[in-house]
């Protein structure tokens, strides 16, 4: 763990830089991450910046263009990207979701290969683990991946494959001994999607957005040296995929749903709507945006204590997204006909209100359902039986 004059150090390294080059950057923003995953001029702009100036895949190794900083370096430049009102985009799941697993998992030689094309923006990834009839329970799943020599051949489908429409290769978990143990038997296989056999089916949102995709493999194939972790060793792998996904931005998240209660309360005042019932409401909410800040804090300390934070990330996680569903509702019925309909001259295009309130109720579902979160709180601090 980097010491604290090390971090004050790093603190104003990124002030130093925010300050020179913050009048290029798209403002950031709220917490309802629009689910479109396009990527406009301005923001290509930025992350070429960023990647010039080493801002992009902090925790990597120097020798693959990362910075070799530790999960407390990282939420410390996240906080103050964060409180400066800029973005520092990743590059897809990609570098947040895959690269961990390689750099944990994967040879030299795949390190080599994979990571600066990554960085480079050479290869944009999109995740291939949920499967229709699943659920929650990876463990279920069914794509079967059968070795053929130096090959391994890909069949069977995924579902809410995330930006798939705009990616060019996908990281997926497939039964590779279909006679072991449930947890046993997967492996998790890097495959080109150019490559065939793999066909992208959109799937259209409330939103109008088709950031969901329905992934269907039929013999698609993929190199043995594209195995993360060696075959049917892929649960492990896996979660360490899941680990990263759930940290991230654990100690500056909140800040995104300030943004969006302070949009709420701007909007409601120009309407005249900021009445004393609506104030003791945003009030309300603005503990609970607190309270994920603080259960954030405590999650950074458990880690840094070397203890396992798995449970209070269930608690944030189960605390983050109903806030975000709340919130959409609470915009909705605040803000009256104007919070749920768009003029026809701007083409209805959605506030960002208004994506939180249909975005929102996936949020539950996302990184893990929040009734799989709950069992895990009642399992292992409550010990309730299975």
């Amino acid at each position: 763990m980097a010491d604290l004059q090390d971090l004050a150090e790093l603190r104003a390294e990124v002030r130093d830089r925010l300050r020179e080059h913050a009048a290029h950057a798209p403002p950031a923003t709220g917490a309802h991450e629009p689910m479109d995953y396009e990527t406009g001029p301005e923001l290509r702009s930025w992350i070429e910046r960023l990647r010039a100036g080493r801002w992009l895949c902090l925790s990597w190794p120097t020798r693959f263009g990362g910075r070799g900083l530790d999960a407390f370096a990282c939420m410390a430049v996240n906080e103050e990207f964060a409180r400066a009102g800029v973005p520092r985009p990743a590059l897809g799941m990609g570098e947040t979701l895959l690269a961990p697993a390689i750099l944990q998992h994967g040879t030299e030689e795949q390190q080599e290969r994979l990571l600066p094309r990554i960085l480079a923006g050479d290869d944009v990834y999109c995740q291939g683990f949920s499967e229709p009839e699943a659920g929650s329970d990876l463990a279920r799943l069914r794509t079967r991946g059968v070795v053929d020599g130096d090959r391994v051949r890909i069949t069977g489908e995924k579902i809410w494959q995330s930006g798939a429409h705009n990616a060019n290769r996908v990281f997926l978990l497939c039964r590779t001994d279909p006679d072991a143990p449930r947890h046993r038997g997967i492996s998790y296989v890097v495959l080109d999607m150019a490559a065939g056999g793999v066909r992208v089916e959109p799937i259209r949102m409330m939103t109008g957005d088709h950031g969901f995709n329905h992934l269907l493999f039929d013999d698609a194939v993929a190199s043995l040296d594209d195995v993360i972790g060696g075959l049917n060793n892929g649960w492990k792998v896996a979660m360490t995929t899941l680990g990263a996904e759930r940290a991230g931005h654990i100690t500056s998240q909140y800040l995104g749903y300030e943004r969006e209660l302070t949009d709420l309360v701007r909007r409601l005042a120009q309407l005249d709507r900021l009445d004393a019932s609506a104030t003791e409401r945003m009030v309300d909410v603005y503990a609970q945006v607190q309270l994920m800040r603080f259960t954030g804090r405590r999650v950074a300390d458990e880690m840094a204590a070397g203890r396992s934070a798995q449970v209070l990330q269930a608690i944030d996680k189960i605390n983050w997204s109903e806030l975000h569903l709340e919130m959409g509702l609470l915009a909705a019925e605040l803000l009256g006909v104007d919070g749920i309909t768009r003029p026809a001259e701007d083409g209805y295009r959605l506030t960002p209100l208004q994506r939180v309130l249909l975005e929102s109720p996936g949020r539950r579902i996302a990184r893990g359902s929040n009734q799989i979160q709950r069992t895990i709180i009642a399992e292992r601090v409550l010990g309730l039986p299975r």
